[in-house]
């Protein structure tokens, strides 16, 4: 797949100790919305952050949805496989590590990434889920994700995220291996203080495990 695929921005990292991050953003963001969260969560991460190629109602998202909650499940395996596939490119192109890739991920954005360690687990070394839900309740193949870390931050007052869907990710996460920490906010769905340092202390552990 070329690098056109999807329009994006690759911030090349200054520390080789810091992990390469993939910013997904929310419905009617950018690739350059999560770059300055990345900044002060991650100091000399590289970043690859693509732009979602579905428009809806001219809000772009990175697979389609019939309303509220209800999604194209077939455009989301379609878009999750060719997000994957750019991302391979991306690593073989500007030289850095899938494995140690972390996704950081808000909202729809979280939601694919958690459609691509269900779906393509090699793509990612772990992720980083703000307010992500169950888009496919169809569990990974047992062990795909062993090694892989992932933090999935929620909050306790979302009206987008149904309360049993951070419980119900968590079990189909660890049912392919993954070491899941939960982190629940007093919050909506906006991001709040305490989910970036929940963040913060999360990166800070997964740098000094090599990333993983």
């Amino acid at each position: 797949m070329s690098l056109a695929a999807y329009r994006h921005l690759f911030v090349r990292g200054t520390d080789p100790a810091a992990p390469p991050l993939l910013l997904l953003h929310g419905t009617g963001g950018s690739e350059e919305d999560l770059i300055p969260v990345a900044h002060r969560l991650s100091p000399g991460s590289a970043m690859l952050a693509p732009r979602g190629d579905v428009l809806e109602n001219g809000a772009p998202r990175f697979f389609r949805r019939f309303a509220e909650g209800v999604f194209d499940l077939d455009d989301v395996r379609r878009r999750t496989h060719a997000l994957a596939d750019f991302v391979a490119t991306a690593a073989e192109s500007r030289g850095f590590d899938r494995t140690r890739l972390l996704a950081l991920g808000y909202s729809n954005g979280a939601n694919i990434a958690g459609t691509l360690l269900l779906l393509r687990p090699e793509t990612l070394g772990g992720a980083l889920l703000f307010r992500a839900m169950v888009v496919l309740d169809e569990p990974p193949p047992a062990g795909s994700l062993g090694g892989r870390r992932v933090l999935l931050a929620n909050g306790d007052r979302d009206p987008i995220v149904p309360p049993d869907h951070p419980g119900r990710l968590a079990g189909l996460l660890r049912a392919g291996g993954a070491e899941v920490t939960q982190h629940l906010a007093p919050a909506a769905h906006g991001l709040m203080p305490g989910d970036f340092a929940a963040a913060a202390g999360w990166l800070a552990a997964a740098r000094g495990n090599g990333g993983r």
